[in-house]
C-alpha cells in the first residue's frame, strides 16, 4: 500500500526538501491551506485535504483537519486487526507521517496586537494531529521540529525510522505542545496569581558549560513570552555565561535598576512608597553602580558621574569585587571602561557602551560585556524545591510606611542615605547590614545566622573603607566623599531582636537608622537609640534574601 504523509507548517524551512524527498520515494502528500500552494509552485503534487475528508475547509481555516478521516488514518494501530478491518469498513486510509508545527502563537503573543487577534493565533488542528501521531509514533512517524527533518530523510533512505528514534520524535511533540498550552494558559489567567496548575512555558536558549560546580550540569531556558531580562541582552564580548554569571547578572541589574534605568520609564524599587510618605523628598533615577559576588551585593553606590559611583563601589569593598560582576544603570563611557578594565572581572553589564569604552573593555579577552536595555518586570519569582516549586510575588514595596520612634528626629542630609539603604539592602543576603554615606554603600554585612555578626562586620568595613577612600591605587584625585567623617547612616532588612545592634552602631558614629521594627524587643532598641541620641525609622516592611 502507497505511503502516505501529511504536511501542514506554518514555516517552511527546510520542508520542500523532505516533501521533495518523500514524493520522489513514491509517497502521497497530503497538505493544507498555504502548505499546498507552497509545494504545487515548487512543482510537488499533494493531495488536498478536502478530497481526503470529503469536507470543504471553513470558519476561515478553523477547521479542516479535525476530521475522522484524518484522526483515524494516523491513531488507527496497524498491529490491530479490528482498527484496519474499521478503515476498510468506512473506506479510510493510513497516515504514516504527520509533518506539522504550529500557529506562531508564541511570537504573536508578545506583539501588540488586538486580544481577538491573539486568540486567532491559538492552533486547534495542529497539536490535534500532532499528539495524534506521537501517541501512535509505534506506527507513524512525527514531526514537529525542522531540525529532524534530515535525520528522518536518512533514516527512510536507510530502510526506516528506528522505533527508539520515534520514540524520541514522540515525545518531542508532547514537549512543544506542553509548552505550548501553557503560554497560552499563561495568557488566558494574567489575573489568576496562584491558578490550580503552574503554566511553565519556556525554550532552551543554550547548554552551559556546568553548573554550580564543574561536576553539575546546567542550561539556559527563556520564556516563549519573551519577557524578562534575560529574553533582552546581548552579549557582546567574552567568553559565553556560565550558570554562576547568571545568577548573579540577575542580581546585580535588578540592584541597579532599583535606582532607575536610563531610558526606561519603569519606577524604581519603592519610588511611589517615597512619593507616599515623603512627599517633599526627590526620588526617581540616579546613576547607580553595583559589584555583585556569589550571589549577594559586595558594592553599591551612586555618583554624579559613573565613574564617580564605580569608585565609591571599589572602595566599599576592594577585596571581594576581584573577580565579580559589575552592572551599571547608564551608559558605560571611556572614563568609567579605564578604571573597570584594570580589574579582572568576570562581567560588565549596562544599557550601552560608547564605543571607545567597548573597544576598551574587549582589551580583556575573556572579560563578558552585556548590553541590557530593559529594566526587570516579573511580577513573581520562582525556586525550586525537592518535588516542588515554590512561588512568591516580587519583593517591590519598600516600606509600608515612614514612622520615627524615637526622640531624635532623621537630619534633612541623612534622609536620602536612609531611603538608599533600604533599597540597596534588599540584595543583600539575611541578616543583611549595611552601611551608608552620601547614597553610597561603605560597609556591608550580611549572610549569616544572627544580626549582630554582620552589624559589627559592616561597621568595621565601612570604617576602614572612609579611611582609604583616597587610596591611589584606584587613581589620585582624592576621596569621592566629601568629608572623611564617619558613615552616619545604617540600614537594616529586617527587626532587632536586642539592642546590641544599636549599642554598636553608636560606638561607631551612627546617627541614623532605618529598619522594618516588629520585634517583640522593639523597645529596646528604641530606648538604646533615645540614650545615644540616634534617630531610627521603622518601615513596617521586611526584606529577607535567603
Amino acid at each position: 500500500m502507497k505511503k502516505r504523509a501529511l504536511i501542514s507548517v506554518f514555516y517552511k524551512d527546510s520542508i520542500l526538501e523532505l516533501a521533495s524527498f518523500l514524493k520522489d520515494s513514491g509517497w502521497e502528500i497530503i497538505s493544507t491551506g498555504g502548505t499546498s500552494e507552497y509545494l504545487q509552485e515548487n512543482k510537488v503534487p499533494v493531495t488536498d485535504i478536502s478530497s481526503v475528508t470529503g469536507f470543504p475547509e471553513c470558519l476561515d481555516g478553523r477547521v479542516k483537519t479535525l476530521h475522522p478521516a484524518i484522526h483515524a488514518g494516523i491513531l488507527a494501530r496497524r498491529d490491530v486487526i479490528s482498527h484496519i478491518d474499521t478503515l476498510k469498513e468506512q473506506k479510510l486510509k493510513t497516515i504514516d507521517l504527520v509533518c506539522v508545527n504550529l500557529y506562531p502563537f508564541f511570537e504573536k503573543v508578545q506583539e501588540e496586537i488586538t486580544d481577538e487577534d491573539k486568540i486567532e493565533f491559538i492552533d486547534i488542528g495542529g497539536p490535534g494531529m500532532l499528539r495524534s501521531a506521537a501517541k501512535n509514533h509505534k506506527d507513524v512517524i512525527v514531526l514537529s521540529d525542522p531540525a529532524d527533518y534530515q535525520n528522518v530523510i536518512n533514516c527512510l533512505k536507510n530502510g526506516n525510522v528506528p522505533l527508539e528514534f520515534r520514540r524520541h520524535l514522540a515525545g518531542k511533540v508532547f514537549n512543544l505542545t506542553s509548552a505550548y498550552d501553557a503560554a497560552i494558559a499563561k495568557y488566558l489567567l494574567s489575573n489568576d496569581e496562584y491558578p490550580r496548575f503552574i503554566p511553565v512555558s519556556a525554550r532552551l536558549e543554550q547548554k552551559l558549560r556546568y553548573g554550580e560546580n564543574a561536576h553539575q550540569s546546567a542550561a539556559l531556558y527563556l520564556n516563549t513570552s519573551g519577557s524578562g531580562v534575560f529574553s533582552n541582552f546581548k552579549q557582546l564580548h567574552g567568553k559565553k555565561m556560565g550558570y554562576n554569571n547568571i545568577k548573579d547578572l540577575d542580581i546585580a541589574w535588578k540592584a541597579v535598576c532599583a535606582f532607575g534605568l536610563e531610558k526606561d520609564s519603569a519606577l524604581p524599587l519603592g519610588d511611589a512608597d517615597v512619593k507616599r510618605f515623603l512627599k517633599n523628598r526627590e526620588s526617581g533615577n540616579k546613576i547607580c553602580c553595583a559589584a555583585i559576588k556569589h550571589n549577594t551585593l559586595c558594592g553599591i553606590a551612586s555618583g554624579d558621574t559613573l565613574y564617580e559611583a564605580y569608585k565609591k563601589v571599589y572602595i566599599c569593598d576592594p577585596v571581594s569585587i576581584f573577580g565579580g560582576i559589575i552592572a551599571c544603570n547608564t551608559k558605560v563611557n571611556e572614563a568609567a571602561a579605564l578604571k573597570l578594565g584594570e580589574l579582572f572581572l568576570e562581567m560588565v553589564a549596562a544599557p550601552d557602551f560608547d564605543k571607545d569604552a567597548l573597544e576598551m573593555l574587549k582589551k580583556k579577552k575573556n572579560l563578558r560585556v552585556i548590553r541590557i536595555n530593559k529594566a526587570p518586570k516579573e511580577t513573581h519569582e520562582c525556586v525550586s524545591v525537592d518535588g516542588g516549586l515554590i512561588i512568591q510575588s516580587a519583593d517591590r514595596i519598600l516600606f509600608d510606611k515612614w514612622e520615627v520612634v524615637t526622640k531624635s528626629v532623621p537630619e534633612q542630609r541623612d534622609i536620602a542615605d536612609m531611603i538608599f539603604g533600604m533599597r540597596a539592602v534588599t540584595f543583600v543576603k539575611s541578616n543583611a547590614i549595611m552601611i551608608i554615606k552620601e547614597e553610597s554603600a561603605t560597609g556591608i554585612g550580611g549572610g549569616q545566622v544572627n544580626r549582630i555578626w554582620p552589624a559589627r562586620q559592616a561597621l568595621e568595613r565601612s570604617a576602614l573603607a572612609i579611611k582609604n577612600a583616597s587610596l591611589e591605587t584606584f587613581d589620585t584625585g582624592g576621596s569621592p566623599f566629601k568629608d572623611d567623617l564617619p558613615a552616619r547612616v545604617l540600614a537594616s532588612d529586617a527587626f532587632f531582636p536586642f539592642a546590641d545592634i544599636v549599642e554598636a552602631a553608636a560606638a561607631a558614629g551612627i546617627k541614623a537608622i532605618i529598619q522594618p521594627g516588629g520585634s517583640v524587643n522593639d523597645k529596646l532598641s528604641i530606648e538604646a537609640c533615645d540614650k545615644y541620641g540616634i534617630a531610627m525609622v521603622f518601615t513596617g516592611t521586611r526584606h529577607f534574601k535567603h
